[in-house]
């Protein structure tokens, strides 16, 4: 199919600030390309005050719909008519849907987490897993894994003003969920080891091990790693962080946050358009795209 724009052509597209150095574009115009859906894909820089009504403009240009990044997640929830189950839990939205007029909140980063988990071969649900962090990212993992069947996740995040702020809304979404969600301070080494004793899985969701932070490591003590405990980080530039790369040492699989950011797109893609996009193409694409 040729990239051609018709008359009838839709417009979906990203609303950040800043927004131009998004891989969402190429994504979602090849993907749109690739299924034969007359759309494209575009890139806004809409400042906070602007959201509003850049969010109407969704109805009024009858729109397929867009994803949302920083700083727009949780403004926007109140300009949206209707919310998913984990959107609600989170308080924030990655992605709006456009269903003749009404629109539909969802937050697709767990879903893109969980996707990856499933096609790396990490069968983690009924089980018990570790997250390292309760930021946006691991928030968003933790209610989808809650909401799938994950039976118990124990979390771990420096003890700061913001721990007091994330227990309760933890706390909420075990109640929902029926997932037991143990919020734990990182530095308490004794509770960490013995999480890591009886899980399954853990899950790095800071930015440790990212630049300029490519040197350490979110796990005080990679002792604490075996082989038959997987490691998943969010992290997908470099493509193995230091935390991967011990993980590997010791035989375990260890799987970057390339496959959540190609599988929260891919979510987002069948929500607009009721397609799977085609992600062994995409993939390719992201993987060159991060390197330059």
């Amino acid at each position: 199919m040729k990239n051609e724009i018709s008359g009838r052509t839709r417009l979906a597209g990203l609303y950040a600030l800043p927004a131009r150095h998004s891989f969402s574009p190429i994504m979602h115009t090849t993907a749109f390309q690739a299924m034969e859906v007359d759309a494209v894909y575009l890139s806004f820089d809409v400042q906070p005050e602007r959201l509003g009504e850049s969010i109407q403009a969704i109805r009024d240009l009858e729109m397929l719909g867009v994803n949302l990044s920083m700083p727009h997640k949780m403004a926007a929830v109140q300009y949206v008519d209707e919310l998913s189950q984990a959107a609600r839990l989170i308080g924030a939205i990655n992605t709006i849907v456009n269903q003749e007029g009404k629109l539909i909140g969802h937050i697709t980063d767990g879903i893109g987490c969980m996707e990856s988990l499933k096609q790396n071969g990490i069968a983690i649900i009924g089980k018990r897993m570790t997250i390292l962090g309760a930021g946006g990212a691991a928030t968003a993992i933790i209610t989808q894994a809650a909401i799938d069947g994950v039976e118990a996740i124990d979390v771990f995040n420096i003890k700061d003003d913001f721990y007091q702020m994330i227990a309760p809304k933890l706390a909420m979404i075990a109640e929902e969920t029926n997932c037991q969600i143990q919020l734990h301070d990182l530095a308490e080494e004794k509770q960490l080891a013995a999480s890591l004793a009886v899980s399954s899985l853990l899950i790095n969701a800071t930015n440790i091990g990212m630049a300029p932070k490519t040197d350490q490591m979110p796990l005080p003590d990679p002792t604490l790693l075996r082989s038959d405990l997987p490691v998943f980080d969010v992290i997908y530039h470099p493509g193995e962080t230091k935390l991967l790369k011990a993980a590997k040492e010791k035989g375990a699989t260890a799987v970057n946050g390339l496959g959540m950011l190609l599988y929260q797109g891919a979510a987002a893609f069948k929500l607009w358009t009721g397609k799977e996009m085609p992600v062994e193409m995409i993939q390719p694409l992201l993987e060159r795209e991060i390197q330059k």
